[in-house]
C-alpha cells in the first residue's frame, strides 16, 4: 500500500533547487503566460525541485506527474520508476510551498490554494493557471514526436484535470493561450476545477472543434476515500462527459481510501499502454 499525497510531509519536502516562475501580466513562459487578472504585478511562485525518471526503453511519451497537497515530487518518482512502463519519461515536479487557507494559513506544499473540499469551495484560478502553465513548460522543450500527457493524485489530479479543459478550450482561465497538444490525463482521488464555469467556456470554444472528444482521461477513486469524497469523483467525470470530453473512464475501488493500491496503478499502466500506443 502506497501512501501518498495529503498529509505526508517525506525526505526532501523543501529544496533548495527550485525554479522561479514569476506570475506577471506581461510576462510569458514558454510561449504561453502564467499570469491571471490584470493587473501589472503578481506575486513570484517558486516551484520546488523537479524529479525526472528516465525511460528504460524506447522514449515514446512523456507524462508530468503531479503531487497531493503537502507531498513532493521525490515521492511519486520512485513509485513510477517501478512501473512497467519502460516507454515512458515522468517527471514530477514539486508544488510551490504556499500559505493553504485549508490550513488555516498554514504553509504547505500544494499547486493552487484550497479553502475547502467542497463542490460550493472557490476556485483559486490564480494559482491554477500558474501550475497549468508549470505543466506546458515542462512539456515543452519534448521532442515533436513524443506523445504528451499529464496526471496526478488528488490536488494534483485536479491541476491534471484543470490542464485538460485548458487544453480542450485552447486558453488558461485568465484568457492567455494554452499552447500544449495532451494525448492522455490520469487523475486519482482527485476533482475536476472550475466546474460551473465550463460549460460555457466550451459553448464559447465549439466543443466539435475543441478536441475535447478526442482527449482520453482516466480517472480513479476509491469509495470510502474521507479526504476528496467519492462523489466528487463521479461528479467530476460526469461534468466532463457533459460538456463534450467523449474518452472518459471513471474507475471506482471498493474499500479504497485517500491512497493508491497496485490495482488501481495496474489499471493505469494498461491504459496509458492502449491510450498512448506504447510498445
Amino acid at each position: 500500500m502506497f501512501l501518498l499525497g495529503i498529509g505526508w510531509f517525506g525526505d526532501g519536502f523543501i529544496h533548495s533547487q527550485s525554479l522561479q516562475v514569476v506570475v506577471h501580466a506581461n510576462m510569458s513562459l514558454a510561449g504561453s503566460s502564467v499570469a491571471s487578472g490584470g493587473k501589472a504585478a503578481r506575486r513570484a511562485i517558486e516551484f520546488g525541485k523537479t524529479y525526472v525518471v528516465r525511460p528504460k526503453g524506447k522514449h515514446q511519451a512523456t507524462i508530468v506527474w503531479l503531487h497531493g497537497l503537502g507531498d513532493n515530487g521525490s515521492s511519486w518518482s520512485q513509485l513510477l520508476e517501478m512501473l512497467p512502463l519502460p516507454n515512458i519519461k515522468w517527471i514530477c515536479p514539486t508544488a510551490p510551498t504556499r500559505s493553504i487557507a485549508l490550513f488555516g494559513g498554514f504553509p504547505s506544499t500544494a499547486w493552487f490554494d484550497v479553502k475547502d473540499l467542497s463542490e460550493d469551495g472557490p476556485d483559486d484560478l490564480e494559482g491554477l493557471d500558474a501550475s497549468a502553465a508549470h505543466v506546458a513548460y515542462l512539456l515543452s522543450t519534448e521532442p515533436s514526436d513524443i506523445k504528451l500527457g499529464v496526471g496526478g493524485f488528488s490536488m494534483g489530479a485536479a491541476t491534471a484535470l484543470y490542464s485538460a479543459t485548458c487544453h480542450a478550450v485552447g486558453k488558461y482561465g485568465n484568457g492567455n493561450p494554452y499552447p500544449t497538444n495532451l494525448s492522455a490525463v490520469v487523475g486519482l482521488s482527485g476533482w475536476l476545477p472550475c466546474s460551473k464555469t465550463l460549460k460555457s467556456k466550451m459553448e464559447e470554444k465549439n466543443a466539435s472543434n475543441s478536441g475535447a472528444g478526442s482527449l482520453p482521461i482516466l480517472l480513479c477513486h476509491g469509495k470510502v476515500d474521507d479526504v476528496v469524497l467519492y462523489k466528487f469523483g463521479e461528479k467530476s467525470s460526469q461534468a466532463l462527459h457533459s460538456v463534450g470530453f467523449q474518452d472518459v473512464i471513471f474507475k471506482s475501488y471498493n474499500g479504497l481510501g485517500h491512497y493508491t493500491v497496485p490495482e488501481e496503478m495496474d489499471e493505469v499502466c494498461a491504459w496509458l499502454t492502449s491510450k498512448l500506443g506504447l510498445l
